[in-house]
């Protein structure tokens, strides 16, 4: 691998591979550490297509802390699997999935205007959607077996 790419192209993967990782283990952690974090408000917040499935999770109170338990600790999972290089490629997958369901359910459509306040929104390119396409790149470089735990449990199993 390392004869196709330079160490620096790798290593800007891996600061990429990092860098979203961060970002869903802080998100995960804050909304862990706040008693009263609920996804409620954002799934009501839903426009576009499938906003009716995202308003009939909030309005089941089961399904609603079914999927607020699922949402914290995958952006844990997540985070820290990117962050650390840890099964990196089931990481990158899953934070895909839970990135294109936060797409799906406040896409960046003309005219469609939220309460919850976002980070900007440029026809139908939001951070969601720019955050899962990078991850999409990560898929297909095992940046964690250049710098991560992945290198450690890969090489074992390739010399058995």
């Amino acid at each position: 691998m390392n004869k196709r790419y330079s160490n620096p192209q790798l290593w800007m993967l891996v600061v990429l591979r990092v860098a979203i990782g961060w970002h869903l283990l802080y998100e995960g952690i804050v909304k862990l550490m706040n008693p009263n974090w609920s996804s409620v408000g954002y799934l009501m917040d839903s426009k576009g297509w499938f906003a009716g499935i995202f308003h009939d999770i909030a309005s089941n109170p089961g399904l609603l802390q079914a999927v607020d338990f699922l949402n914290i600790w995958g952006l844990i999972l997540i985070g820290l699997g990117l962050v650390m290089g840890v099964f990196t490629r089931a990481a990158t997958i899953a934070g895909i999935a839970l990135l294109g369901l936060y797409y799906l359910s406040h896409p960046a459509l003309i005219n469609a205007n939220y309460v919850i306040p976002s980070d900007g929104s440029y026809i139908f390119v939001n951070k969601n959607l720019i955050e899962m396409l990078a991850l999409g790149v990560l898929l297909v470089f095992p940046t964690g077996r250049i710098i991560g735990i992945d290198r450690l449990i890969f090489r074992k199993t390739a010399a058995r």
